[in-house]
């Protein structure tokens, strides 16, 4: 941030990919790190479970704030197959499991974003679907060893090396990498950013 000019927003989150786009449309924020519990509730549907996970987040850090009159950002993503939640992989068999699933078949990417200060809430949830081609176990393995898919919902990251196994997608490239900007945008303009 820029210490000439004001700040405009916290962001509570610590990914990296979500400060990158805040930061490339030219938003001026500062990160609050926050922890939730992240489990899913029973009959939650699943933009239920991640708009709830993106409210959380911001009401979080809006305790944070020393500004509470400057709006907080929380967001959560998910991906989606076949009736499951794809999380981060713990080991390379975790990994291989999650992307076997998804190798050839179309799944669902999720992003909620909530927008929290003193006076008002707003809310958004994003779908893209996702088409991956086959992918191989031996491509799988290498995959995993690059590190990239570690700390990734569905084990791949959309803008890094797995880039090479999306044949499509149908939605908002930046939803997938974790913050859909043109609807982010959208709400930022009714809190006057």
């Amino acid at each position: 941030m820029n210490p000439s000019q004001r700040k405009q927003l916290y962001l509570a989150s610590s990914s990296p990919r979500r400060a990158e786009l805040l930061a490339q449309i030219g938003v001026d924020f500062e990160q609050l790190f926050v922890d939730v519990d992240e489990k899913r509730k029973n009959r939650e549907s699943v933009t239920e479970y991640v708009a709830r996970l993106a409210f959380e987040k911001a009401t979080a850090g809006h305790q944070l704030a020393l500004d509470k009159n400057i709006p907080v950002l929380g967001a959560d993503t998910i991906v989606y197959i076949a009736g499951e939640i794809l999380g981060k992989p713990q080991n390379l068999n975790e990994a291989t499991r999650m992307l076997r699933l998804l190798s050839g078949q179309t799944h669902q990417v999720l992003t909620a974003v909530a927008l929290v200060n003193a006076s008002k809430q707003r809310q958004i949830v994003q779908s893209s679907s996702v088409t991956m081609r086959d992918i191989s176990d031996n491509e799988i393995e290498a995959y995993w060893q690059t590190g990239e898919p570690h700390d990734k919902a569905g084990s791949y990251a959309i803008q890094g090396k797995a880039a090479i196994y999306i044949s499509h997608i149908e939605g908002s490239y930046s939803g997938v990498m974790g913050l859909p900007v043109f609807e982010t945008a959208s709400l930022l303009k009714e809190y006057g950013i």
